[in-house]
């Protein structure tokens, strides 16, 4: 008798369990795979296939309101120095920094951060121009509350811009100093807040500064007074171009590896970002945020609190180099890459191309 080869027929309905039980990994707790079915009856490119229905099914989208515009004080009136390695970006007197706080207004940027640019004249070792209430970063601040009040404003917090030596902190027989350097933090922030600042914002990396900062301002009767940390900042090779914009760069002896997180960690950054949750901190930050997008999601998924980004110098120096020779689409380059922080859970995002953008989303009919 001869043999037969017999063919099975397999179900539409069989074939597609075939073909998803071969091809889809096991089902996980709140993602079961298994449901997305597969070709030719589910065809991904059907909602991909009009504006309106991309629209629709957008995950994410970037606004107004998620930007913070950065700006470098100087001294001086009507000055505009333009900062050879971040183009588009200046140095500026007080009263063009009000002219700023009022086109972010406008355009409906929430908040700016200010960092000074202080005069080689005036840092010295201990930085005491930090705790000078007439100092150029109080001046702003005062200036600006004084014409465009309802901008929220956030000062940083830190010595370097006003030290000899570059450091964040203070110097003893070549050592940073972490206690004292946070008693110093402490007398910085106060005076920002009698000067009107909205938010504090410790960049410094200092243990147990949180906590400190939170209580001196507490005394002085600034309980309303927000804290934004910089929790979980890393010793990185993109601050350079910040470094030239408030004069730093050349005063800087030797690297911050001692007190900024090792690029390597992210179990460590967990570990900040409580500790400083714990110590009363607001609002947490990731700095850089493109080469630490996952640090950026570990963070929030771990304590869903405001959490936000710092598209740093050395990033939007590379973006702008390689959009002003003509490589990438400016534009649309700069768009991508702040959805890209979105979508990895920034509620807010810094960045020097805030009124680039915002000007963007407006044309766009957004908001």
């Amino acid at each position: 008798m001869s043999q037969k080869t017999i063919v099975r027929s397999v179900s539409p309905v069989e074939d597609n369990a075939l073909y998803t039980k071969a091809r889809l990994p096991a089902a996980q707790p709140g993602n079961d795979l298994r449901m997305a079915g597969a070709f030719p009856r589910v065809r991904m490119r059907r909602m991909r296939g009009a504006e309106w229905s991309r629209r629709l099914a957008c995950e994410n989208a970037l606004s107004v309101s998620d930007l913070i515009w950065p700006l470098f004080i100087a001294e001086g009136q009507g000055v505009s120095e333009p900062i050879a390695s971040m183009p588009g970006v200046a140095r500026l007197s007080i009263d063009r920094i009000v002219e700023a706080a009022r086109e972010a207004r406008d355009l409906g940027i929430p908040a700016l951060a200010l960092f000074p640019a202080t005069p080689p004249s005036l840092k010295t070792s201990d930085g005491r121009e930090s705790i000078n209430p007439e100092n150029l970063i109080c001046r702003a601040i005062r200036a600006i509350k004084e014409d465009v009040p309802d901008i929220g404003l956030i000062a940083d917090v830190a010595l370097d811009p006003y030290t000899d030596h570059g450091h964040d902190g203070l110097i003893e027989d070549g050592k940073i100093l972490n206690d004292e350097t946070v008693d110093a933090l402490c007398a910085q922030a106060v005076v920002q807040a009698r000067a009107g600042v909205d938010v504090i914002a410790p960049s410094d990396m200092m243990d147990g500064r949180i906590g400190a900062i939170r209580d001196a301002l507490d005394g002085a009767g600034f309980s309303d007074v927000l804290i934004l940390s910089y929790a979980v900042k890393y010793a990185s090779a993109f601050y350079g171009p910040f470094r030239d914009a408030v004069n730093s760069k050349g005063f800087l002896k030797g690297d911050k590896k001692t007190y900024q997180m090792d690029p390597a960690n992210t179990d460590e950054a967990l570990r900040e970002a409580a500790l400083d949750l714990g110590e009363g901190a607001d609002m947490l930050m990731v700095k850089p945020g493109l080469p630490y997008l996952d640090v950026i999601r570990r963070v929030k998924d771990a304590f869903h609190v405001p959490t936000l980004a710092y598209h740093v110098s050395g990033e939007y120096a590379m973006l702008r180099a390689a959009c002003d020779a003509g490589w990438l689409d400016y534009d649309k380059a700069l768009m991508e890459t702040l959805l890209g922080f979105k979508r990895a859970g920034c509620d807010a995002i810094l960045t020097y191309a805030a009124r680039d953008a915002a000007r963007l989303i407006r044309a766009r009919g957004g908001v």
